[in-house]
């Protein structure tokens, strides 16, 4: 019997997959400081649980395939904040940030259809597009100029006739790249010459530091055909595990065709969806706290990450992550000795290689990406046994 040809050529996780050494590694006693996965540790908002707890129904029954009413009118209202106005036909409730993107994938592509998304990019992408039938296009970018990817020069020599959309994740993971709206402007343009659909990817958006603001593709009215953003409450909110994302658009037509998917899957967890819509219903101090902390922690692992001579990375603009380019050769197999043979005071780190979140072979062999998910203090840890690590490693 045969397997797919689509599943064949999809990946597993870059960012999983050396979970099985740092498990082998706090078997023996070390401590490991895992700066490779975007989970914070920042507390779920209290109102989430209490939102649950409150819920009166006697029944936990099958919610409506476009979701809860009370989450779709409370993202309506979050966006209302930044000036988009939303109903609640422009929005369908997700199992996650995932869940919309293929279903979005699955509405938009034809087989071979294309793909723009700059490089380096989140890796589940190349998973979403190849089930949808799709192929990742990437725009390579370099970590020397801020992985940069606003350049009409860029994407256009990258349009084919097959090409169907472009991705843009803002703030940017793994990069923490971020849009400003003349950037949104630049990419809105050409997509509309060559009429393309824009996968605005935002589920970062309140995470813009240095006094950038939070900025989205919906705040350009032109665009509003062809804008399809991606929303999710699980970083913003710290709420990973509750697996709620949505689906904004005001194109009605690609709203109507993933309803039939989503009515397939039948419906999103109600409980999930009640605490979600707490957490929606936030006031900016909330925000502006959690930015803050975020902030900090990037500052502190920036500072960090400079000890190391030959080092290169720009500081990022949002998001909690930061990829740099490493002076070594091979950054997994720098990475499996850190977990396998290094540590100082008993303690060793771990990274996510970021070959995997390239779409062009052979790039990106010697860099890592960082999740600052951790409180300074173990940040500023974790990126100095780095640095340990590295001496060590060249010293062998």
């Amino acid at each position: 019997m045969e397997l797919s040809k689509r599943v064949e050529a999809m990946q597993h996780s870059p960012i999983r997959r050396f979970n099985v050494y740092a498990i082998e590694a706090e078997s023996k006693g070390k401590k490991v400081y895992h700066l490779n996965i975007g989970q914070p540790d920042v507390e779920t908002p209290a109102c989430f649980m209490e939102a649950v707890k409150n819920f009166d129904k006697k029944v936990v029954a099958y919610s409506e395939s476009g979701g809860e009413t009370i989450l779709q009118d409370a993202i309506a209202k979050y966006f209302k904040n930044y000036n988009m106005d939303f109903e609640r036909k422009d929005i369908i409730v997700t199992n996650g940030g995932s869940e919309a993107l293929n279903m979005i994938f699955t509405a938009v592509l034809n087989p071979d259809d294309e793909v723009l998304i700059a490089e380096p990019f989140y890796t589940n992408y190349h998973t979403f597009v190849t089930a949808a039938g799709g192929k990742v296009v990437p725009l390579t970018t370099k970590a020397e100029e801020g992985y940069d990817f606003a350049k009409a020069d860029l994407i256009e020599a990258a349009i084919t006739p097959k090409t169907k959309a472009i991705c843009c994740i803002s703030p940017g993971n793994p990069t923490g790249r971020v849009l400003t709206l003349e950037d949104m402007r630049l990419i809105g343009d050409i997509a509309k010459k060559h009429d393309l659909w824009i996968i605005a990817d935002e589920v970062y958006r309140e995470f813009a530091y240095d006094d950038r603001e939070a900025t989205s593709f919906g705040m350009l009215d032109d665009l509003k055909d062809r804008v399809i953003i991606v929303d999710s409450v699980s970083k913003r909110f710290s709420a990973c595990g509750a697996r709620v994302g949505c689906i904004v658009s005001k194109n009605e037509a690609l709203m109507d065709s993933i309803m039939k998917i989503a009515q397939g899957r039948l419906c999103c967890p109600t409980l999930d969806q009640i605490g979600a819509a707490a957490l929606y219903g936030l006031d900016k101090d909330y925000y502006d706290e959690v930015k803050a902390e975020y902030e900090g922690r990037r500052d502190v692992v920036y500072e960090e990450l400079m000890k190391i001579p030959d080092v290169v990375c720009q500081k990022p603009g949002g998001a909690f992550y930061m990829t740099a380019k490493l002076p070594v050769d091979d950054v997994e197999d720098f990475l499996i000795y850190l977990l396998t043979e290094f540590e100082d005071k008993g303690e060793t780190v771990m990274f996510a290689p970021a070959e995997g979140f390239y779409g062009t072979p052979g790039l990106g062999k010697d860099e890592m990406r960082i999740a600052y998910v951790l409180n300074k203090d173990d940040m500023r840890r974790g990126v100095e046994l780095i640095r340990l690590g590295l001496e060590a490693y060249n010293r062998r």
